[in-house]
């Protein structure tokens, strides 16, 4: 893509709360955007992560000192005086993006900002809120309960068929070292009861969803961005091939498949909200039905975005930058079969040929150091994991911790209020229903 495609006069600022060091979504933003000539600013926790090294860094800038949105304007407004311009601002986490559109008024004088409706990004990151949008949308969405108490959190989960899926409605506000997981899959009416219990801790609501096994090519995703004018450019549909955890986690290996019902869900979804800028959605066909069901609306670039660089060298970080400073897009040709591997989950599939294109999360030719720096990070992380588990867990201790799932009487009917949406000609109960496949737990090694 020539550079002068992109305005190089307006630097791009990107902003992570997380303090993940292996996310390397922003790595591929930090790519993008620097090869194309822009300066790249990063607002995050850079200690320890192999984003620091990357030669496309223009300047590293620490974080917020807390969570609040006070903190995030007040650390963003320094960095914008710092730069001396108007930048695109780009949000790399769903905390992030939410206190992006809280505080539009407060950083649009220094920021390039799409110009959403609202508290749309809070709306559909709150998977409450999400369920209820889907429905308005005609969009298929798992069959959700949202229990009042433990013991109607114990009943559901049993009426829905065990396992299920729990999830908390604002996963950012889990407490950092709380244990909380955004989801977990739930094997007994006891351990939804627990999870209930532990409700004012973690900030949110508690939600129950039918869990639907995982399959081969049964999880995709659709990345892209919503202009100024509503049109749903650059990204497109693709499918996991391999995933980290396996069957709930984070994509490991993802082609550019085309597929028209999911980018029609997509397209419907947008239009409903009228959403503006970058979106990464999951979803998880059903075995029995064959439908698309929307798990999650991340607003702001998936971690995978780069998979869909079409044949103009335009991706959703690339197309934000070009809208906001009235650029046009330069027409490319989708790449389907394109492929994109992040070596640490997936180094076997890093080292097989390929024939229709691929890029590894980490390794750049262009840009080496954040490769080497990752692999020495990472191996020092597996090892002292490993280390943790041999100090922690005898045999006892792991034959203890092993969840089991439990068979009893079911428990008597309860009033929980259940939130349904178009689920198939059998309402997806019990166990056909479909789940949400999320990450689960942090970064482990695989051997796809």
């Amino acid at each position: 893509m020539p550079q002068s495609l992109l305005d190089t006069r307006v630097p791009a600022v990107l902003l992570r709360i997380d303090r993940n060091p292996f996310h390397h979504g922003t790595l591929g933003a930090v790519r993008s955007l620097g090869r194309a000539g822009v300066d790249v600013h990063v607002v995050a926790d850079s200690t320890g992560s192999p984003v620091r090294a990357s030669r496309f860094v223009r300047e590293l800038h620490p974080p917020p000192p807390g969570a609040t949105h006070a903190d995030i304007a007040a650390t963003l407004l320094r960095v914008a005086a710092r730069v001396e311009r108007p930048a695109v601002l780009i949000p790399m986490d769903d905390a992030g993006a939410i206190a992006v559109s809280r505080m539009r008024d407060e950083l649009t004088p220094a920021y390039l900002l799409p110009q959403q409706p609202g508290a749309v990004p809070e709306r559909v990151s709150d998977k409450a809120e999400l369920v209820a949008l889907c429905a308005a949308a005609d969009v298929p969405h798992p069959l959700t309960v949202i229990p009042d108490s433990a013991a109607q959190a114990s009943s559901e989960a049993w009426r829905l068929g065990l396992p299920v899926v729990a999830k908390w409605s604002r996963p950012w506000l889990l407490p950092a070292g709380s244990g909380l997981r955004s989801t977990a899959l739930v094997r007994s009416p006891r351990e939804a009861r627990e999870l209930y219990l532990r409700t004012e801790e973690a900030g949110s609501r508690l939600l129950l969803q039918a869990f639907l096994p995982p399959g081969q090519d049964r999880d995709w995703f659709f990345h892209g961005y919503t202009d100024r004018s509503g049109s749903l450019r650059a990204g497109g549909p693709g499918r996991k091939l391999c995933a980290w955890p396996r069957g709930a986690g984070l994509t490991a290996v993802g082609e550019w498949t085309e597929n028209p019902e999911v980018r029609t869900h997509a397209e419907r979804l947008v239009g409903a909200l009228g959403y503006r800028g970058i979106l990464d959605l999951d979803f998880r066909r059903c075995g029995a039905t064959g439908e698309y069901h929307l798990l999650d609306f991340n607003p702001r670039p998936g971690a995978q975005f780069r998979l869909f660089t079409d044949s103009a060298g335009v991706d959703v970080v690339r197309a934000q930058h070009l809208d906001l400073t009235h650029r046009p897009l330069p027409p490319g040709e989708p790449r389907p079969g394109r492929t994109f591997v992040v070596e640490n989950y997936a180094p076997l599939a890093a080292l097989r040929p390929t024939r229709r294109g691929r890029e590894l999360a980490w390794h750049a030719g262009d840009d080496t150091a954040p490769g080497r720096a990752m692999w020495g990070l990472w191996a020092a992380h597996v090892a002292r994991r490993l280390l943790h588990r041999l100090r922690g867990l005898g045999p006892a201790a792991t034959a203890e911790a092993e969840p089991r799932v439990v068979r009893q009487s079911p428990p008597p009917p309860s009033s929980l209020t259940r939130l349904r949406t178009q689920t198939g000609s059998a309402g997806q109960s019990g166990r056909t229903a479909p789940a949400v496949a999320g990450p689960t737990d942090d970064e482990k090694a695989s051997s796809c």
